[in-house]
């Protein structure tokens, strides 16, 4: 009772099953300015927080990709999935900043180019882009000299809104992922080739260059900037996305000098996060023995850790825990607010989730330089 007393002068923002009411001020533009195309679109008035790109959608129907569900049947591991696209749109911000820009899906590589293109090369005229090779033949040693290094190709478009209500294409992301781990079987046996950072970005350079030459040499792909980025995967079982490690600009036909990226996904509890980043880890460890202490019978809590440079940007944590009471949800994320505000420093975001069995029961988010944690609770 004596903890619970203490936790009752802690400010918090609840919201219980409801969502935020805002303003509305879509707008409806042309997406063109060729005047045989009369489409419309919506652009959305709200876009989130103040660094997120307001995505242009089509007014009668969701604007899709043209290349919708290939990422999904390209790349096995989920996280990866999220953080290839999203990480995408993250990067693209430097060239096609988000108060000049708007985003779109994108719509100039079609399903059909796309699988053509991570397809395997069929000779000199083939379009695929992985090494040729005749699979159903082929030795284990032919496939580790020819693997498929790369898994999926990811078109982003950015536009611009001019003063004629009239928004057009001024900018084209293109990710390409590759394969860190590459898996194939041979007489019934599955075997993995694994590849080096320094051994993909090799390759991925190579990609970048004939993908933009087949851009540039398309009709309907405008003669706009481009931005490549190259991603490396991680293994289809772990429990952090990969990374991105490269990526270039540029408004002609050459793409020139690549820039390294340097980020890294860590999980904490993890020997990684110990011996690479102790401080961290040690933090890690001792929110993880104050809530142990708290709550005995809880499961335990998964972390994991964003570092950009070799600092730590942000962190999320999973809790889940067993409750048997409002009162006990209301309480013990009350107490971990608490150790959120005390023992993590400012310098970096942090965002705990709390769930029970069945459901997430409440989110604890504290923003990049910010002092004090909200938080929601639902019913």
């Amino acid at each position: 009772m004596k903890k619970w007393l203490m936790l009752m002068g802690v400010v918090l923002l609840f919201t219980t099953a409801c969502t935020p009411v805002y303003e509305r001020t879509d707008e409806v533009v042309r997406e063109t300015t060729d005047e045989r195309n009369q489409d419309t679109a919506i652009v959305p008035g709200f876009a989130g927080s103040g660094d997120q790109y307001r995505v242009v959608l089509n007014e009668d129907a969701p604007k899709t990709s043209a290349s919708r569900g290939v990422t999904t049947n390209q790349m096995n591991n989920r996280l990866d999935i999220a953080e290839f696209e999203n990480g995408l749109k993250r990067h693209s911000k430097e060239y096609f900043p988000t108060d000049e820009y708007y985003f779109q899906l994108g719509q100039y590589l079609t399903s059909e180019t796309l699988y053509d293109w991570l397809g395997r090369s069929s000779g000199e005229d083939g379009d695929g882009l992985n090494p040729e090779l005749d699979e159903e033949s082929a030795t284990e040693e032919e496939f580790r000299e020819a693997p498929r290094y790369i898994s999926n190709i990811v078109e982003q478009d950015y536009l611009v809104r001019n003063d004629e209500d009239v928004v057009e294409t001024k900018g084209i992301t293109i990710g390409i992922a590759l394969r860190s781990e590459y898996n194939f079987t041979v007489d019934g046996k599955d075997r993995t080739e694994n590849h080096s950072t320094k051994e993909l970005l090799q390759q991925g350079k190579q990609y970048a260059e004939t993908i933009l030459n087949r851009l540039r040499e398309m009709e309907d792909v405008p003669d706009v900037p481009i931005m490549f980025a190259l991603y490396e995967e991680e293994s289809n079982e772990s429990s952090v996305p990969g990374n991105f490690i490269a990526k270039a600009y540029t408004e002609g036909n050459s793409l020139g000098k690549f820039q390294s990226i340097n980020e890294d996904y860590v999980l904490f509890p993890s020997d990684e996060a110990s011996e690479d980043h102790f401080d961290d880890s040690q933090i890690f460890s001792e929110f993880r023995a104050n809530i142990s202490d708290y709550f005995p019978d809880f499961v335990g809590v998964i972390g994991k850790g964003f570092y950009v440079n070799d600092e730590l940007a942000n962190v999320k944590m999973e809790i889940p825990v067993e409750f048997n009471s409002q009162a006990e949800i209301d309480g013990f994320t009350q107490y971990v607010h608490s150790l959120v505000k005390e023992m993590f420093p400012q310098h970096y975001g942090v965002e705990v989730r709390i769930s029970s069995l069945n459901r997430q029961e409440s989110l604890i988010v504290r923003e990049r330089g910010e002092e004090d944690p909200y938080v929601y609770i639902y019913d």
